[in-house]
């Protein structure tokens, strides 16, 4: 199976407008315009009854206590963890496309609903946990919400986009339910797999302008 993302190569840097949160030289961060981007897939194999997309962060630090903390910096020796930026499943099999900004188009404070969304079924991303202590900004976050790494790490982020090809029309998910449910749903089940991976940083030490 192919996957094209568009505007997004292969080991390069992920263009400001799909990201949540861009470079600002007095904040260190605003917000983007975190529209999600353009992806086609083609030559799913036969038998294939729905696709799940995802996208994800495994850089993210599991120890959060100097993250985006003036005169600290987030070493790159702390152990990493997943952090889940898009989740759609049950996305028909006669789909192979979704267009630029269908499923995100703007930060919108408090989240966007899960469920049924433009394409497939919407899932919570983990910005519901991070944003979780901000008053102006604590909800539940579903669908695509992109890249805003800490400002202040020493390593640059890698972003997985992946369509997965499954043998079921449906994963049975609904509610609230989380990236770890999405793969624990759909193990036994993924036909064929394919991903592109951006790379992205507020650090401005690490930018390449």
């Amino acid at each position: 199976m192919k996957l094209t993302v568009n505007g997004v190569d292969e080991g390069k840097p992920i263009p400001e407008k799909f990201a949540f949160g861009v470079y600002s030289e007095e904040d260190h961060m605003s917000f983007g315009p975190n529209r999600n981007p353009d992806m086609r897939w083609d030559e799913a194999p036969a038998g294939t009854k729905s696709f799940v997309v995802m996208m994800f962060d495994p850089d993210v630090p599991s120890v959060a206590d100097d993250v985006n903390q003036e005169g600290k910096t987030v070493s790159k020796d702390i152990p990493r963890v997943d952090f889940f930026h898009w989740l759609l499943v049950d996305v028909p099999a006669g789909i192979s496309r979704i267009p630029e900004g269908e499923d995100s188009d703007g930060v919108i404070p408090k989240g966007k609903d899960y469920g049924p969304g433009p394409v497939g079924i919407r899932g919570v991303n983990n910005y519901t946990q991070f944003l979780a202590g901000n008053p102006d900004m604590a909800g539940t976050y579903a669908g695509y919400d992109g890249p805003c790494p800490p400002w202040n790490d020493e390593i640059i982020h890698h972003y997985h986009y992946e369509v997965h090809a499954l043998d079921v029309d449906s994963l049975g998910l609904e509610g609230e339910f989380d990236g770890n449910d999405v793969r624990e749903a759909m193990a036994g089940h993924v036909l064929a797999s394919a991903r592109v991976t951006g790379t992205y940083t507020l650090n401005p030490d690490l930018r390449q302008d």
